[in-house]
């Protein structure tokens, strides 16, 4: 596959829920094995279910060759996001951003986060956040890269696994 001439970030129709559903599946599903024992069935109903559950403020998808390429979910707080009002995030998270396998290095993720991070600073958010495992090395790269920093004390723990947070300053940010 050559590259994507262009992407484009748009709010996802319900006709993209399948397409979503598919995603979501194939970009977590490498880490299935990876899960600690009993860990990604649920993990997987989730996925599944996150494509039509209410709570997000927004559903983006980027597009790119006709298709899919990615999608995230964008929540206003901590609180719609995992049902953590504990948490006490009061701003923007972003939550299950996914990319296909065959579109990873083209800047899909760095596009859904730009806009993500775009959404907030109109919402006035100063702040975004996002949750994480080590588990998925290439994206805690990305984030760092991209001016996320750890915020270890919003992490959430789901059993023994920690979910780390890391918070992207948007004032001070260089992702428009």
């Amino acid at each position: 596959m050559g590259e994507v001439a262009e992407i484009r970030i748009r709010e996802a129709s319900p006709a993209d829920a399948e397409p979503i559903r598919d995603l979501l599946l194939e970009a977590y599903g490498e880490y299935e094995t990876r899960f600690p024992e009993g860990r990604w069935e649920p993990y997987r109903k989730e996925l599944s279910d996150s494509v039509t559950r209410e709570g997000p403020i927004a559903r983006l998808v980027a597009e790119g060759d006709g298709r899919i390429l990615g999608s995230v979910l964008l929540f206003d707080s901590g609180d719609s996001a995992y049902g953590l009002p504990s948490l006490e995030i009061h701003t923007p998270v972003i939550r299950l951003l996914a990319v296909s396998r065959q579109a990873r290095g083209r800047g899909v993720a760095t596009a859904l986060i730009e806009e993500s991070a775009r959404r907030s600073r109109e919402l006035g958010a100063p702040t975004m956040y996002l949750h994480t495992s080590d588990l998925m090395a290439a994206a805690i790269k990305l984030y760092e890269r991209l001016g996320f920093e750890r915020a270890s004390d919003k992490d959430i723990y789901n059993g023994a696994v920690q979910i780390k947070s890391y918070v992207l300053r948007l004032q001070a940010s260089a992702v428009r």
